[in-house]
């Protein structure tokens, strides 16, 4: 049995995730924003809930806090919870960090959490963490990270993505020799989740695919040891180039440590 940490766990992929995990004998840490759903799937799987808002980095810190307090050591970190595309002609929206919101979620919240939670990750002989990314990226300008200028939901939800397998990458070969994988995955396109409704794309994936397909990244023993890979739902693949160059990641990892202080 696992020590496993979920965030955006009271719903979509996160929920699936949960309910599936908690089947095969797994204690679950569940993280989520809205009560009501939280409790709802906490109660089916018998797991801890924890409320965070993953947009306020004050937030994900006392959540990083809170876990140390309650625990001594977690095998698995998922970080699922993202923020989608958003409405169609939704304008951009910044945190109460002055963050643009879909970077602040999808790429420095897992960024700083991960970190936070090191010294528990470093506990078992080995630890997983699995970074729900998507097959959708997009380049980064490094000159407008927070998109000021032009603009658009689905763009910066691409965006941050890639950060997102960037840092999957850093990390990766930070903590290369520790016991601790780091990888990444899309699980599925266009699942029927809310993210998709809200953002009025007719699903494409069933929620059973993207769930197959998480659940090997996070607890299949054929994996064990194999790090710094991204999977386009079950097979492994190759993503932007921007994610393969040096500079560019130290550059945007400098950015990162910057805007989280970390």
């Amino acid at each position: 049995m696992s020590r496993i940490l979920i965030t955006g766990a009271s719903d979509g992929l996160g929920r699936a995730l949960a309910l599936a995990l908690a089947e095969r004998g797994h204690e679950l840490v569940l993280h989520g924003r809205h009560a009501d759903r939280l409790a709802e799937v906490a109660g089916a799987t018998g797991a801890v809930a924890l409320r965070a808002d993953l947009a306020e980095q004050a937030s994900v810190r006392r959540f990083a806090s809170e876990i140390g307090d309650r625990y001594d050591s977690l095998d698995v970190l998922v970080n699922n919870a993202a923020v989608g595309f958003g409405a169609p002609g939704a304008p951009r929206e910044l945190t109460r960090d002055g963050i643009e919101l879909r970077l602040a979620v999808n790429y420095l919240a897992p960024h700083l959490l991960s970190r936070l939670l090191l010294p528990l990750l470093r506990k078992p002989a080995t630890a997983r963490i699995v970074n729900v990314a998507s097959i959708g990226q997009a380049d980064i300008d490094l000159d407008d990270l927070m998109m000021a200028h032009g603009y658009d939901g689905i763009r910066a939800y691409r965006r941050a993505k890639l950060a997102m397998i960037c840092d999957t990458f850093d990390l990766a070969e930070r903590l290369a020799g520790t016991g601790i994988t780091v990888n990444c995955l899309h699980p599925a396109t266009l699942m029927p989740t809310t993210l998709v409704r809200v953002a009025e794309f007719a699903p494409v994936s069933t929620l059973e695919q993207g769930l197959r397909a998480t659940l090997r990244v996070v607890d299949d023993p054929a994996l064990d040891g194999v790090t710094g890979r991204y999977f386009d739902g079950e097979r492994e693949e190759r993503v932007r180039a921007q994610a393969y160059d040096p500079a560019f990641r130290a550059a945007l990892a400098a950015r990162a440590a910057e805007l989280t202080e970390s």
